[in-house]
């Protein structure tokens, strides 16, 4: 994927430094772009991610100095009650610690992002360069890079050769919830990849049960830019209290680093990205924003907050005039209730109904308190996030694209087609979908029965199929309920994700 991904930087670069020159940059050319790796102590390590507050790029924007300090608690202390000090003592938070794990996530699941999969392929040493660093301050030489992509596993795997580090890849099935840091652990566990259920500190109980630090690719070549240039120079760009730069994808094909603070029409206009009617920020859990939000939007926490969007993961996808919005709403939510993992009622039931309500107001049959009371009914419920991001996706469009979902409430469309620029995975051939053979269903109801969640009756008792992908986990039951069809009218049909449907 990387090699159809333009870069480019706004200010000087810092985790791209050395790609005007250089396709790839293996261990000599980091060494002469980046300079020798320095190893902190865990003492100093944590005071320099402090001084700079830098956090995880992988979405949920966590404290990385706390995630140190809390697997080195766990190494230290395994039970909660730490033995108390004696006079004159200073604790060593280090601890004997060849057991912990250090996990690189660079499952990049989500369509619209690249810039993960842009530093592995291209600057792998640097990310493995932090790594490193957090490794040695935690005393430990257990080194785990999550990846999907082919090509980020091919370049880690060379760049650990060239270190000669006891370093391993694991391969991840490319899945919207595979980023998850559950899903992640889980899978280099060598079970099913999918979000735990039960929330577990990675830090108590990671990988094979040891305590383990988990963080976002960019991340930790953030640690390793941050440890090469000092808190200092590291803070001298971005803002007093978000320092640094940021990486950002743009529209999924550009990936941008730019300095923390800068206003995203800046971005946008850096891009050559022509005016939209919104833009999402933060990904498919992200949220809109409306011209006005985007005029007003910085990229920062703070700034983003303001005008009610998220930084996320550095996703951001603008829509192109002329598609329908509604449209590309849910499409999109029809993919993410396809691709969840079908633990908790509100991804097994909630989530089609968000899809239903949706199809529902783009018809022009349905109402927008319809959409939202659909979205908050599972919220704060789930066994994972994926619900709740999904319904904040699903509620910003209510607000950022009212004038469409006017004109679809009121005249059954808004006379655009759905042309699905927002980006989806390509079909690989085995998604499927439900289809009903209209010469041979009689209502009898059954199928309505056994699959619910794809599945509901109209009020003539005749089948309304949600034109969702068949999720994984409900395969069997799918299959079950076209064997036991009395008519033989329900059968499976190959999905192609992303081909509109309709008119707005």
């Amino acid at each position: 994927m990387t090699s159809t991904v333009t870069v480019s930087g706004i200010g000087g670069p810092r985790l791209t430094l050395g790609f005007d020159r250089f396709d790839r940059l293996d261990l000599d050319r980091h060494l002469a772009v980046h300079g020798k790796l320095r190893a902190p102590s865990l003492d100093e390590l944590v005071q320099v991610s402090e001084q700079v507050d830098l956090r995880g790029r992988g979405g949920a924007g966590f404290p990385f100095a706390r995630k140190l300090m809390a697997v080195a608690a766990r190494v230290k202390y395994p039970t909660t009650d730490p033995p108390p000090l004696l006079p004159g003592e200073k604790r060593d938070a280090r601890g004997s610690s060849e057991d912990v794990v250090i996990v690189v996530n660079g499952a990049e699941g989500e369509p619209g992002s690249a810039k993960d999969k842009v530093l592995l392929g291209r600057a792998p040493h640097l990310v493995l360069d932090g790594a490193q660093i957090a490794a040695s301050a935690l005393g430990t030489q257990r080194i785990v890079v999550a990846v999907e992509d082919d090509a980020a596993a091919r370049s880690v795997r060379a760049a650990i050769s060239e270190r000669r580090m006891p370093a391993r890849i694991v391969r991840l099935t490319e899945r919207f919830i595979s980023g998850e840091s559950g899903a992640v652990i889980r899978a280099i566990n060598g079970e099913t990849p999918i979000p735990p259920g039960v929330k577990v500190r990675a830090s108590e109980s990671g990988v094979d049960g040891y305590p383990t630090l988990l963080s976002n690719t960019e991340t930790f070549a953030q640690l390793a830019v941050l440890v090469s240039l000092g808190p200092d120079l590291y803070a001298s760009t971005g803002t007093e209290d978000e320092p640094g730069t940021t990486l950002l994808t743009v529209g999924g094909t550009q990936v941008v680093e730019a300095p923390l603070g800068t206003p995203l029409q800046a971005v946008l206009d850096h891009c050559q990205v022509p005016p939209s009617p919104g833009v999402l920020v933060g990904g498919y859990h992200g949220m809109w924003l409306d011209p006005r939000g985007v005029s007003r939007a910085v990229l920062s926490r703070a700034g983003m907050r303001r005008v009610g969007g998220t930084v996320g993961a550095g996703i951001i996808l603008p829509l192109t005039q002329g598609t329908c919005p509604l449209g590309e709403v849910t499409r999109i939510a029809a993919y993410l209730a396809a691709q969840s993992a079908g633990q908790c009622g509100p991804c097994r039931l909630g989530l089609p109904d968000v899809v239903r309500s949706l199809n529902s107001l783009t018809e022009g049959g349905g109402t927008v308190e319809n959409v939202r009371r659909a979205a908050g009914v599972g919220r704060g419920r789930g066994a994972c996030t994926h619900p709740d991001g999904t319904a904040k996706f699903v509620l910003s469009a209510m607000e950022a694209f009212g004038p469409d979902i006017e004109a679809h409430r009121w005249g059954g469309g808004c006379g655009l087609s759905t042309y699905g620029v927002l980006p989806l995975p390509i079909p690989d051939g085995t998604e499927g979908r439900v289809a009903i053979d209209w010469s041979r269903c009689d209502g009898h109801g059954l199928c309505a029965y056994l699959v619910p969640e794809l599945i509901q009756l109209d009020r003539y008792g005749f089948p309304v199929v949600l034109g969702t992908d068949i999720p994984s986990w409900m395969e069997k039951d799918v299959q079950k309920a076209v064997a036991m069809c009395p008519a033989l009218a329900l059968r499976v049909v190959a999905g192609v994700p992303g081909v509109p449907s309709r008119r707005g």
